[in-house]
């Protein structure tokens, strides 16, 4: 049951504009008005406003310029600002890291930034996720310490093994290992001669490695969304691709629907949910397609609000429970 705060808290939100969100659809927002339902002062701030200022001590060592807000589930009036202003970010109780990824230096050099107001303590704040967990665990590599979980997957800048590799299981998935949103994600069959252009093309403007998969059939019946908080698993979503398209991100036309936890689900989560709760990572959603566990997803989970109307929940309070949980 979702518990209302027992005191007044501090809320810094990094993320992106949050003037251009879908707020029927966005994450964030749905954190900010549960914050907000709690009694909570939110403010907000874009990651490129942060600065670090060394040999003052710990008082206002982390800054960035943002913005009181409040916000109201009103489309074209979802957000109120006042006036810009100089935060220091030690002083609040809890910094909400969630703009998008890519997961690139500047989203790296925005994790070590943060660790060093990371906590509970005086001029620190509780970072949601864990800034060194995040920086640790890209979505796409922190699922590789699961093997037994995954389907047949390589990383590599080697283009002859993904050659040995797409001969060997044929149908296969190639990403790019620090994309986002189904970006740049193509599914590659046994007789595509569009093969090697594609990895021509990666390599001539990407120095990332590749993430190759062998394509699972499965997909087609959807590829589910499993939120965890504190790693246990409150629900799902099945995200089912549109028609023609291999990928069932949202972002690029995959559809919601709802769906049950099976018992596979239940033991990919058992199996990972440790992980996630000792690391500081509070708000995670991965990716299931079939039995097999393709990505684990830190930096900017998304699917609360169609969980919540599928499900009939509050997804955010039951974040916001473990966060309070943890400022007691």
């Amino acid at each position: 049951m979702v518990q209302s705060s027992p005191s007044r808290r501090r809320v810094a939100v990094q993320m992106d504009p949050l003037e251009d969100i879908n707020i029927d659809g966005d994450s964030t927002f749905a954190l900010m008005l549960e914050a907000q339902r709690r009694g909570h002062e939110l403010y907000v701030y874009h990651p490129t406003t942060l600065s670090l200022l060394e040999g003052k001590g710990t008082a206002g060592r982390l800054q960035a310029r943002g913005r009181k807000v409040s916000v109201q589930r009103k489309k074209g009036d979802h957000a109120a600002f006042g006036p810009e202003e100089v935060l220091d970010l030690g002083s609040f109780n809890v910094v909400l890291m969630r703009q998008d990824p890519p997961f690139d230096m500047g989203y790296i050099t925005a994790t070590h930034l943060l660790e060093h107001i990371h906590g509970t303590g005086e001029g620190q704040a509780l970072v949601v996720n864990d800034p060194v967990s995040v920086r640790n665990a890209p979505e796409k590599l922190l699922v590789t310490h699961f093997p037994q979980l995954m389907p047949p997957t390589l990383v590599t800048w080697d283009r002859e093994a993904i050659v040995a590799f797409r001969r060997k299981h044929k149908d296969i998935i190639l990403k790019p290992l620090y994309g986002n949103g189904g970006a740049g994600i193509f599914r590659v069959k046994e007789d595509d001669e569009n093969f090697s252009s594609l990895l021509e093309m990666h390599f001539s403007q990407s120095r990332e490695p590749l993430m190759v998969q062998r394509y699972e059939p499965a997909v087609r019946l959807g590829d589910k969304r499993i939120i965890l908080v504190d790693g246990e698993p409150i629900g799902a979503i099945n995200r089912i691709p549109a028609q023609g398209d291999a990928r069932s991100n949202m972002h690029v036309g995959g559809r919601a629907e709802r769906v049950e936890l099976t018992q596979r689900d239940k033991e990919i989560c058992k199996a990972i949910g440790p992980y996630l709760k000792e690391h500081g990572l509070i708000f995670t959603g991965i990716d299931v397609i079939g039995d097999w566990l393709t990505e684990i997803n830190v930096t900017s989970p998304t699917g609360l609000q169609e969980l919540d109307r599928f499900d009939g929940i509050n997804s955010a309070g039951m974040i916001w429970d473990s966060i309070e949980g943890r400022l007691a």
